[in-house]
């Protein structure tokens, strides 16, 4: 999957990092949360990009700890991460959110379920929004935060909040 290896390779443009440290990166931007993104996504992808040459790993090993790889861009990741940075930039936005599937299907149900579903959906969209602005109220003033990563935390935030006002429209009708 191109999104996945945009990550990857975004991640080691900036610095060489093993793959557990890549994750807990994915983790810490909040990136699984939308992006089809997994623990075990990324560790496949990370012996994928190696095998393809476009990351190297080189064994390093830290006072009593095991050793583990840390990986690097190659030239030609680099070059891969450009490539992948045009191609997915001129391509169609498409914002794919799993509840969707749920909205399409709501008139299916009975008015009570319908209820039962938005109110669920609701439910999960303030906590959403609370852990957005948490995160944001956090993370505001901390300078080594890049301005696109709260930009990304906005946007979501942003995102909840037109869902939250979509599910207040749709249960006025």
């Amino acid at each position: 999957m191109a999104t996945i290896d945009l990550i990857v390779l975004g991640i080691l443009k900036k610095e060489s990092l093993s793959a557990y440290d890549i994750q807990k990166l994915v983790e810490y931007r909040n990136l699984s949360k939308w992006v089809k993104i997994s623990t075990p996504s990324i560790y496949k992808k990370v012996i994928q990009l190696e095998e393809k040459g476009y990351i190297k790993g080189t064994p390093v090993k830290e006072g009593k700890m095991a050793e583990k790889a840390v990986y690097s861009l190659t030239e030609a990741g680099a070059q891969e991460f450009e490539t992948l940075m045009l191609e997915l930039s001129s391509k169609p936005i498409h914002i794919f959110l799993d509840f969707n599937a749920v909205i399409v299907n709501l008139s299916s149900l009975s008015p009570e379920n319908q209820k039962i579903c938005l109110e669920q959906i609701e439910s999960n969209v303030q906590t959403l929004k609370t852990y957005l602005q948490e995160n944001i109220d956090q993370k505001e003033n901390m300078p080594d935060i890049p301005e696109t990563g709260m930009a990304v935390l906005q946007q979501q935030f942003i995102l909840a909040e037109a869902i939250d006002a979509w599910i207040a429209d749709l249960k006025r009708v």
